[in-house]
């Protein structure tokens, strides 16, 4: 089992490429977390363990039929001294048949602050470009945070666009039910 778990994170990292990079060089899990956190910032790895009520309460903030598989949910928290700047999570979801693995990185104020693509198995035209992931920037659990409200598909990628949108909804209910960092502000 470490074997297949070691295999998938250096076969996301060999398929990764960064935000602004528009398919040169690879991204790395913590290369996405320096982007997330630069230094000086320390980043701590923590693990919360969700019971069935709260898995329940973030299926019912995240909305419609968003599924929460896991039960164990990793993120990495980014410190200033004993502040805390963020959260990032990794989200490993399948777009249509083939896998994607997003880094949602979620401020104090529970609004993400952005989005890495750390891995697409789909054809390369149906990836989220970088433009189009900055729409999410600044966006908070809500009505909002919903295709044809306010976020705008990607024509063509229509599937690619609701993977992302459910992964964006999926962490920051997760988030809201963690509260890493306490209540919200």
């Amino acid at each position: 089992m470490r074997w297949f778990a070691y295999s998938f994170w250096v076969a996301a990292a060999a398929l990764a490429l960064p935000r602004g990079a528009h398919g040169q060089g690879t991204l790395t899990q913590e290369e996405a977390l320096r982007l997330a956190f630069p230094a000086p910032a320390q980043i701590e790895r923590r693990t919360a363990y969700l019971d069935e009520a709260q898995v329940a309460q973030a299926q019912k903030l995240a909305g419609g039929n968003i599924e929460f598989p896991h039960r164990v949910v990793t993120y990495y928290a980014g410190m200033r001294g004993s502040n805390a700047s963020g959260a990032a999570y990794f989200d490993n979801h399948r777009v249509r048949t083939l896998g994607e693995v997003l880094m949602i990185v979620v401020g104090q104020a529970g609004e993400i602050q952005r989005i890495e693509v750390l891995r697409f198995g789909e054809p390369p035209e149906y990836r989220s470009s970088p433009a189009w992931l900055d729409q999410f920037d600044g966006q908070k659990l809500g009505p909002a945070l919903s295709l044809k409200r306010g976020i705008v598909n990607m024509t063509g990628a229509t599937l690619s666009s609701i993977a992302v949108t459910n992964a964006a909804r999926r962490v920051l209910a997760l988030h809201a039910i963690i509260q890493p960092f306490g209540k919200p502000q």
